[in-house]
């Protein structure tokens, strides 16, 4: 295996992995420790291009950083992804490849589910290092985060509802689901139960199938489509960069509140969201329920489902925060977001 360190600004570590004997190319991203080793996920996808995979580790590593800081986990923030089809690299001998890359790493870096990683793919990871999480109940982790994740963004759409509209009741509301993943799928359920309607799109058609059996209500649309429905929230569920300048102006809705990371392709997009008077749901703080779930596994005596969801619970009153600071200081939703997490960061380098 040939691992080549790069010199990334503002990034404590980022190394680049090939094994040409197991097909691994894979990038990790450490942004920042701080407040603890870096955790995040393992994600699999088939860039055009190393740089677009160098790209999206970045951008993940510093989003887990601050989603980090503001669920208060006590972790920091990375994410590694490796390049290549599910089908193709989603073999044990590329697995336990980016297992003994990740303990290269010595703890620096933990590694948890994400796009296109199963929990049946960390075990054969988890057989080359110990850094490791989301493993099943049984074999002593938390499980699957998707539904934690989906639970905190279902509780978030909930609390952009009370601010926009003052209930918080998603009955009536229609939502508009960009990706029906086993988040967005966690995120359906809860929001059909409370009487919403839900419209959806999707790229992969077993994935449509599987919801149009389980939600039969759930009405589905062409992916491009999706920013031109009506509807009280748009819910982003695939990945990032999705709010730009193509889509901005197509949206019709008050709320973006979804489980999608780094949803606005520039900063600036969240200034634009503002001045167009719809309230968005930084999804650095929206989706934290997985990593929050997770985390509690470092706690002394393991995981526990009943501390976690609590905690779980912390992403309403991290949202009311970030919207009263954003109206406070006259700023983007997004900015307010960051601006809290790179002071409890900055807080905890000078103590």
């Amino acid at each position: 295996m040939k691992i080549r360190k790069l010199d990334i600004e503002n990034y404590e570590t980022v190394v680049h992995a090939t094994d040409d004997a197991t097909g691994l190319n894979a990038f990790i991203g450490v942004h920042d420790t701080t407040l603890g080793p870096a955790l995040g996920g393992m994600r699999i996808w088939p860039y055009e291009r190393e740089e677009d995979a160098l790209t999206d580790v970045l951008r993940l590593s510093k989003g887990m950083s601050y989603k980090s800081a503001i669920a208060q986990t006590g972790l920091g923030g990375g994410k590694s992804v490796i390049v290549g089809s599910p089908d193709v690299v989603r073999n044990p001998e590329t697995l336990r490849a980016m297992g003994r890359f990740i303990e290269t790493l010595e703890g620096k870096y933990i590694t948890a589910e994400d796009v296109n990683t199963r929990v049946v793919d960390l075990e054969i990871v988890r057989e080359e290092t110990k850094w490791v999480t989301g493993l099943p109940l049984e074999k002593g982790g938390s499980g699957n985060p998707s539904p934690y994740t989906g639970f905190g963004v279902f509780l978030g759409i909930r609390t952009c509802l009370e601010e926009a509209f003052g209930s918080d009741d998603p009955k009536g509301k229609h939502v508009a689901m960009q990706g029906v993943g086993n988040v967005a799928q966690a995120v359906i359920e809860q929001l059909l139960k409370a009487g919403a309607t839900v419209t959806a799109c999707d790229i992969n058609e077993k994935r449509i199938n599987a919801v149009k059996e389980k939600y039969p209500e759930v009405t589905f649309v062409d992916p491009d489509t999706i920013y031109d429905i009506p509807c009280d929230v748009f819910s982003p569920h695939a990945l990032g960069a999705i709010i730009n300048d193509q889509t901005i102006d197509r949206l019709r809705c008050p709320i973006i509140a979804g489980a999608a990371n780094n949803q606005l392709a520039e900063v600036r997009h969240g200034d634009i969201l503002r001045e167009k008077g719809i309230l968005y749901a930084p999804d650095f703080v929206i989706n934290a329920g997985g990593i929050v779930n997770v985390s509690v596994e470092f706690q002394e005596g393991g995981y526990n489902e009943e501390v976690a969801l609590k905690k779980i619970g912390n992403i309403q009153n991290a949202l009311k925060s970030t919207f009263a600071m954003a109206k406070e200081d006259g700023t983007s939703t997004n900015r307010a977001a960051i601006a809290v997490a790179k002071k409890i960061i900055a807080d905890a380098k000078r103590s």
